[in-house]
């Protein structure tokens, strides 16, 4: 049996640019590409803290140090300049792999700067 698994995420980043008259996608700068594991053209999952919103797409490369976080296409109707979103992207493998597999976590600041980063979700108290 394969698991499909939280591979890697960037939590909180702020959208910079929302570009329809573009083929598509969603250009994440380069050091959060590096950080997160996420590959240039790689399916990733975007859910808009903001308005709900949840699209998938593919992750293009930014300048690194930019700190873009551009939706193209027809995924600029699902975010606007200044969106907080969450891009996610999984991995399928194995139960023995899930069994040794950590995700890469990343959390930004309001720059899409990296502030810190993870390998587990911490239980917040209730």
């Amino acid at each position: 049996m394969h698991l499909t698994l939280l591979k890697t995420k960037i939590h909180r980043a702020t959208v910079t640019h929302a570009e329809l008259d573009y083929e598509g996608s969603c250009a994440i700068d380069d050091d959060l590409l590096q950080a997160s594991g996420i590959r240039e053209f790689e399916q990733i999952q975007i859910y808009n803290i903001t308005n709900g919103e949840r699209f998938v797409t593919y992750a293009i490369r930014a300048e690194a140090g930019s700190g873009v976080i551009s939706v193209n296409g027809a995924a600029a109707h699902k975010a606007n300049p200044g969106d907080l979103v969450i891009i996610c992207a999984y991995a399928s493998m194995s139960e023995a792999e899930a069994d040794q597999f950590k995700p890469k976590l990343i959390y930004v600041d309001g720059n899409n700067r990296i502030h810190h980063t993870n390998d587990t979700i911490p239980v917040q108290a209730a």
